[in-house]
């Protein structure tokens, strides 16, 4: 139901020009959530949104984006030194790396945000990474695709 939830949450708010905590939990309600402002007020800090000025005045809530471009580097970087290979099974997205990186390489692609993902489980060499459908787990690979290609042509 959480991570249902969460779905619908970024969807809203990608969906709506949302200010308040009252008016998020309104418009779960109307999406059939039954939620409390403390469950609303959770789930904005576990999702990392922030809030930003709207040009017209007001503001409304978002997803943090990258902190900074020199951590997005780091992330990169990190992802890039780690990967192996990947392999898609449906809405996971299963990545291998370097024996001893698989944690280090899911908490980059965490911290890069990507809407795309629910989040990252990681092992030794090997990173379970969910996300909220099928085609969502093919977009994800193609950025990571282009991260990689990128990087690589980078430091040539």
């Amino acid at each position: 139901m959480k991570i249902a939830r969460h779905s619908k949450i970024i969807d809203l708010i990608n969906q709506y020009d949302i200010e308040t905590q009252e008016e998020l939990a309104a418009k779960l309600q109307e999406a059939g959530f039954a939620v409390t402002q403390a469950t609303v007020s959770r789930d904005i800090r576990e999702l990392k949104l922030m809030k930003i000025a709207k040009p017209d005045g007001g503001s409304r809530y978002t997803v943090m984006g990258p902190r900074d471009s020199q951590n997005s580097e780091k992330y990169i970087r990190v992802l890039k030194d780690a990967f192996v290979s990947m392999e898609m099974a449906q809405n996971i997205l299963v990545i291998k790396t370097v024996s001893g990186m698989a944690n280090a390489a899911g908490a980059a692609l965490d911290n890069m945000n990507y809407s795309e993902v629910v989040g990252c489980i990681a092992g030794d060499d090997t990173i379970a990474c969910i996300n909220r459908s099928t085609d969502d787990t093919i977009i994800l690979m193609d950025k990571i695709k282009k991260i990689i290609n990128a990087y690589e042509e980078s430091t040539r």
